[in-house]
Order: C-alpha cells, then sequence, then structure tokens
C-alpha cells in the first residue's frame, strides 16, 4: 500500500494532498512547483528568466499536519515546502511561474528534472517583471497545472490552487499509516533478544528506549535514576527525543472535525452535485453555481460509491485470487520442468549408453573377424614355410647325393644308377612349378569396415519434434538461377513466416532429355551448381525440402538451356608443372624441351564442338599434338601415346595420326607460325576431325570413340599456342589432302 501513499513529483508520503481534475492526487507544495504560468504570446520567444531572489527555505522537519518520515525528503524535492507548513513563504512561491513545453511551445531552452521516482518535472522559473503577486494558494492568472502521471493539463483561475479539493481521506490514511509504521519502529535499544522487544519508555534524559523487562533491569526508578523522567515511545520514527509530531492533531482518530467546503469556510459539506462530481455546501447551491445541477444527499451518494467501490474490490479480488493461483501454477510447473529436465537427461544418458554398448559389442565382433583372419593367414604361411622347407631339405640331400656320384671315376657303376638318378632330378625339379615359390596369401587384409553411413546417423542423432510439420514448398529464385557453358546454378529460398524447420533440400534434376529425375544435390545450402551436363540441352529442375517430420512438396519446375558451343580455357589446375599460361588461360607454351600436356576446362559427353588453336610461335621444327584425352592422361610426354588420348601431331612438312603411340595416315602439310590447327568433335557421330588454316588433315582421325572427353595439347618449349574458342561448327570445308603412302 505504500507506493499509493506517495506522491509522483517529491516520492515522499503525501503531505496535504490535493485532487486534479483527472483524479491524480498530488502534494500542495509539489502542485506549487509545476504549476506553470501560459505566456500571453507565444509568437514570440519570452526573454531569459533571471532569480529575483534567494531560493525559499525548506520547511522544518515535522511541520504541518501529517508529516511524516518523508517530509524531509519531499521538503528537498518541494521547494515550496514552506508553504505546507503555514509559513509565510507561500507568497513568494505563488508569485513563481514556469513556461510549459506543453504550453508555451518552447519547452525545448527550458530544462526538466526527474522527481525521485522518475516522474519528469519542470524546474521553478521566476516570474516575468512586473507579475502582480497572487493570493495565498493561488496561482497567477492564466497559470496551469500538469498532472505528472496522465499529463493532463488543467487550468486554474483566480482562486489558484484553492480551486482543488484537498483529499482529506487520503492525508488521514497518510497519518494512521505513518503512526503505525512509527509504533512498529519503535523497538528497545537494550535487548539480547532478536528482534528486539517493542519499546515501552523513553528516558529523556538518557535518551534511550527500553522495555519493560529491560527498565526494571537496566533503569529503576531509584538511586541516580531516580529523578530521571521516562515518558511513552515517540510516534514519529527518528533518533530518541527528537521524534515528530504525528501523534495527535486533526487528522487522527474518528475524532476528525468534519471538512468544510473549500470556498465557504463556515459550511460543511451537505449534498454532492453529481455533475461536478464533488461535494458541496448550502452556501454554493444559494449563490446559484450548482442550482442547476443534479444534486444528491451526501449521505446517500457516499454510501451509493463505498457500494460501487466494495463491488469493484470483489471483481479486483477474485482476478487477485486468480493471480495467486496462477503464481502457484507457475511455481509447480517450474518443479515440474525441473523434474522432467532431471527425467530426460537420464532417459539420454541411457539411450546413448545403450548405443555405446551394442557399438562396443560390434567392436568386439569386427575384432574376433580380424583375429581368425590374421589366424587364417598365419596358418597358411606357416604350412607353406613347412612343405618348402621340407623339399628344400629333400632337393639339397639329392644334390650333394648327386655330386659326390658325379665325383666317382667307375662309368660302370654310374650307369647303373644314372638313369633313374636322373628320373629323381626332374621330378624334384618338375615339383618347383609356376606359384609353388609365391605366397599363397597376401599381408594385406582383405577387410573392409564402411563407418561412413553410421557417422551420418551420429551426426544426424536428435530429438523427434513430433508437433512439427514438413515444411512448404521452396520458392526459386529465378533471377539468381543461370546457366554458363555445360553447367547452371540454382538458387531457392523459403517462404516469408515459414515456421516449421527445415533441415536440408533435395535438388533434382532431369537427363537433359526428357528422362525422369535424379538427385544431383542433397543438404543445407540453397545455392547449387552442377557441372558436367550437355551442350545444346534442355534441362528440368526442381527442388523440395526436408525435416524430421518428412520430405515436402516440390517447387515448381525450372527449364534451364545450356549453350549451344562451349567457350573454355586452358586448365592451369591439371597442367604439367612445366606448362606455362597466359593471356587469362588462352596462351600455352612451355618450360621444357620434352612434350607436356595441358587440359581445356571444358568436358564434352554429347553433341558437335569445334575449336581452334593458332601458333604463335614455332621454332626448330618441333612436333606439336592436338587432340582429345580423358581426364587422368599422362602428361609428361607427347599426347597419344598412351591408351588416354586421341591426337594429330605434325611437324613443319606432313602430320601423323597417334592412339596407344600407333601412327597411322600420314598426310603431307604442316605448320609454321601463323598456322591454325581446327579440331571438330562430333559426338554424334563419335569421331574426330582435324583442320589446318581451314582445310581437312586427311580423313576422319578416329571413329567410335565414346566417353567424355577434354580438350589436349602437348608442346614444349619451341612452340607457342593461343586457343579460341566459341566457334561455330564449319560448314563447309575444302577438301581433305590424301594421306601419302
Amino acid at each position: 500500500m505504500e507506493e499509493e501513499l506517495k506522491c509522483p513529483v517529491c516520492g515522499s508520503l503525501f503531505r496535504e494532498p490535493i485532487i486534479l481534475p483527472c483524479s491524480h492526487n498530488v502534494c500542495l507544495p509539489c502542485a506549487r512547483t509545476i504549476a506553470v504560468q501560459t505566456p500571453e504570446s507565444e509568437q514570440h520567444l519570452p526573454p531569459l528568466l533571471h532569480s529575483r531572489g534567494p531560493a525559499p527555505p525548506a520547511a522544518a522537519p515535522g511541520a504541518g499536519p501529517g508529516a511524516g518520515p518523508g517530509a524531509a525528503a519531499g521538503s528537498a524535492a518541494c521547494p515550496d515546502s514552506e508553504s505546507a507548513a503555514g509559513g509565510g513563504g507561500g507568497d513568494h512561491a505563488d508569485k513563481l511561474s514556469l513556461h510549459s513545453e506543453t504550453d508555451s511551445g518552447y519547452g525545448s531552452y527550458t530544462p526538466s528534472l526527474k522527481s525521485p521516482n522518475g516522474v519528469r518535472v519542470l524546474p521553478l522559473v521566476p516570474a516575468p517583471p512586473g507579475a502582480a503577486a497572487a493570493p495565498r494558494g493561488a496561482g497567477p492568472a492564466g497559470s496551469s497545472l500538469t498532472c505528472p502521471q496522465c499529463h493532463r493539463s488543467a487550468s486554474l483561475d483566480q482562486r489558484g490552487l484553492r480551486g482543488f479539493q484537498r483529499n482529506r481521506l487520503l492525508e488521514a490514511i497518510v497519518q494512521r499509516y505513518q503512526q503505525g509504521r512509527a509504533a512498529a519502529a519503535a523497538k528497545c535499544q537494550l535487548c539480547d533478544r532478536s528482534p528486539p522487544e517493542p519499546a515501552a519508555v523513553l528516558c529523556e534524559q538518557c535518551e534511550v528506549l527500553y522495555c519493560a523487562a529491560c527498565q526494571l533491569r537496566c533503569h529503576p526508578a531509584r538511586g541516580p535514576f531516580a529523578k530521571h523522567r521516562l515518558a511513552p515511545p515517540p510516534a514519529h520514527p527518528g533518533a530518541p527525543g527528537g521524534g515528530g509530531d504525528g501523534g495527535g492533531g486533526k487528522g487522527a482518530g474518528g475524532g476528525r472535525k468534519p471538512p468544510t467546503c473549500a470556498e465557504h469556510d463556515l459550511e460543511n459539506y451537505s449534498m454532492y452535485c453529481v455533475s461536478c462530481r464533488s461535494p458541496v455546501c448550502y452556501q454554493c447551491l444559494e449563490e446559484g453555481r450548482h442550482a442547476k445541477h443534479d444534486v444528491k444527499a451526501l449521505g446517500a451518494m457516499w454510501k451509493q460509491h463505498k457500494a460501487q467501490l466494495s463491488q469493484a474490490l470483489n471483481g479486483v479480488s477474485d482476478k487477485a485470487k486468480e493471480a495467486k493461483e496462477f503464481l502457484v501454477q507457475l511455481k509447480n510447473l517450474l518443479q515440474q520442468i525441473q523434474e522432467n529436465g532431471l527425467d530426460y537427461e537420464a532417459c539420454l544418458v541411457a539411450q546413448c549408453d545403450a548405443l555405446v554398448d551394442a557399438l562396443t559389442r560390434q567392436k568386439a565382433k569386427l575384432l574376433t573377424k580380424v583375429t581368425k583372419e590374421r589366424e587364417h593367414k598365419l596358418k597358411v604361411v606357416w604350412d607353406q614355410i613347412n612343405h618348402c622347407t621340407l623339399k628344400l631339405r629333400q632337393s639339397t640331400g639329392l644334390m650333394e647325393y648327386c655330386l659326390e656320384v658325379i665325383k666317382e671315376n667307375d662309368p660302370s657303376g654310374f650307369l647303373q644308377i644314372s638313369d633313374a638318378l636322373i628320373k629323381r632330378v626332374q621330378v624334384s625339379q618338375e615339383q618347383w612349378v609356376k606359384g609353388a615359390l609365391e605366397p599363397k596369401v597376401s599381408a594385406e587384409f582383405d577387410l573392409t569396415l564402411d563407418s561412413e553411413p553410421l557417422l551420418q546417423s551420429i551426426h544426424q542423432l536428435d530429438f523427434i519434434q513430433m508437433k512439427c510439420r514438413v515444411p512448404p514448398v521452396p520458392l526459386l529464385q529465378l533471377e539468381k538461377c543461370c546457366t554458363r557453358n555445360n553447367s547452371v546454378t540454382l538458387a531457392w529460398r523459403m517462404p516469408p513466416l515459414t515456421h516449421n524447420p527445415v533441415e536440408g533440400y533435395i535438388l533434382e534434376l532431369d537427363d537433359g532429355d526428357g528422362g525422369q529425375f535424379r538427385e544431383v544435390y542433397v543438404g543445407k545450402e540453397t545455392l547449387c551448381t552442377i557441372d558436367g551436363l550437355h551442350f545444346n540441352s534442355t534441362y528440368n529442375a526442381r527442388v523440395k525440402a526436408f525435416n524430421s517430420s518428412g520430405v515436402g512438396p516440390y517447387s515448381k519446375t525450372v527449364i534451364l538451356q545450356t549453350s549451344d558451343v562451349a567457350w573454355f580455357t586452358f586448365d592451369p589446375s591439371s597442367a604439367h608443372r612445366d606448362i606455362v599460361l597466359s593471356n587469362d588461360n588462352q596462351t600455352a607454351t612451355c618450360n621444357s624441351y620434352d612434350d607436356r600436356v595441358v587440359l581445356g576446362t571444358a568436358a564434352f559427353s554429347k553433341g558437335v564442338h569445334y575449336w581452334e588453336l593458332h601458333v604463335d610461335r614455332y621454332d626448330n621444327h618441333p612436333d606439336p599434338a592436338f587432340g582429345i584425352a580423358r581426364i587422368n592422361v599422362v602428361k609428361d610426354m607427347m599426347l597419344g601415346k598412351d591408351d588416354k588420348a586421341w591426337a594429330m601431331y605434325v611437324d613443319n612438312n606432313r602430320s601423323w595420326f597417334m592412339h596407344c603411340n600407333s601412327h597411322t595416315n600420314r598426310t603431307e602439310g604442316g605448320v609454321s607460325k601463323g598456322a591454325t590447327v581446327g579440331v571438330l568433335l562430333d559426338l554424334n557421330k563419335h569421331n574426330l576431325t582435324f583442320y589446318i588454316n581451314g582445310q581437312q588433315q586427311g580423313p576422319p582421325a578416329f571413329e567410335n570413340i565414346e566417353g567424355v572427353f577434354m580438350p589436349a595439347l602437348s608442346l614444349n618449349r619451341n612452340v607457342q599456342v593461343t586457343l579460341h574458342t566459341g566457334l561455330e561448327v564449319p560448314q563447309s570445308v575444302k577438301q581433305p589432302k590424301q594421306p601419302s603412302n
């Protein structure tokens, strides 16, 4: 309840509270502080105001009825607190005026303060020169007051602050609250108990509070203490002997005299004006101000409003009871969350331990298989060692015997046994057949443990959210989808305000010829590039999302067209280290006198493709080779010497076709500086044709070739070649040169 009894301006307990038109309350001294004079003209900036005198002195502690423990703090926040005590400083405070930022329009020039409870208030500003003094308790003409809570502004008439009713009921409640708090705060200062007993008396000479027991024990009424005066403990908390005037006064208990009318001091309130919502006296009705208003008896309206307040309190009480039950429910929920968390942790640990145990058992089984395989290999090797040792010993003995027989000089005796001995030696030799001296088993173990699926399952191990739904349809971002050569790039995103979680995406692509879709990417990224497609082909692509609950629907299908012709360069990543590339990887030469191979960046498996190579430099009659190759071609010798390349090598007079180091179709006509070599790869007809300076060089070089091929070139340091791509396939060519015999 204490928060309801504090002024929103000074943050202390109310002192002489008044009721504003908005029904909020404020201390009378604080009301004088925040009262603002409205300028007569808002078209000109008011002159800089200077203080006309020293600030009014602070009110003495405990001054005025109802002053409590917060009076000192309230006086500090309300410089006009002297008026609350009935002193003579009220006239000075009433003459002060302020310029409100809401009324004058110049608030940005007036500094603002904050009260102890954080409410924004305006500081005192001296009145302009020539301002007339107002009566005590009245504000200057044209003044206004802004409520510090709801910020509604109320204008003051000639009566000033006296026009606002005094909240005597609140004042009485504050006084009772202060007395109760003071009584509860008065404790014995000599008690050994915790907490101390309430004080019963105060020794004015010792300035010590005593409970009854401590007073009899420590302060007997004899000897030197006989002349000490014992008084009741003070009602106002504070140092002993310095109590305030919280007790007594006109606000105490039921002896409070009936309130008088604010406008007629001699008249008591007897009626209630329903229109103005305020009590009025008989003289107010006589003077005619409330003559035509709806007026009712004060007692009847008192009972009616009490009944309404009680009814409203019942509703608030019910809501408060529900709030208390809800707090109990929340506390029980905290306990349940703690218990369920521990249960789920124990369950998770048990499940993971079960997985570890299963993995341990499977590890033991796999180790048993490895042990059996090792023992089998060892047995086979030991058997082979024993067998070979026996045969070797027999053969060695036979050889030694034969040598001794040869040493004898008896021809007849030798001939008697020579035939049988020769057969024995031949049989012994036949025992060492092919494979007899090779191990029957290898040292390598033909066992491969595929742990990748298990690792993926472990990484994907997660809780199944039963409330989760499958993801919605992804949206293809057509502005980011594109094709380049035989590569396509696709981008997509989820619709906005998607709450269902997404664990990954599945991208599907057809075969470029209207065939079935196949998965080309599964992952979390929303951008994917697919390389190695067919040139001059139309592909259909679609994507779908998935999570632990399942797979969502497909997106719309996007159609992508690969390039008709290939644009590519030499590939520095796969070239031999002696190859030197320049001109954005379109010009190639070599650091070695030996032939070295470099490949192109494109790969072909379908369609017709044509490219040319311009000979920029040709010295000492070298033999560069032009053609196609697999990705794993040997790169440290001439193109075509292995089975991974198909090439034409040429010097300054003639050319040859070469594959698997087989030279065929020698054709007259060579190359020199400035010559152009064309390569036509027709994978529809599965053949390869070469051109020199626009003329076909010999017959089609190779036929029945199938698979994936890359443009290739081999050269040494005597040659420099520049690649030209993206060319149309030649439609008409000159007659081919006939190969030489």
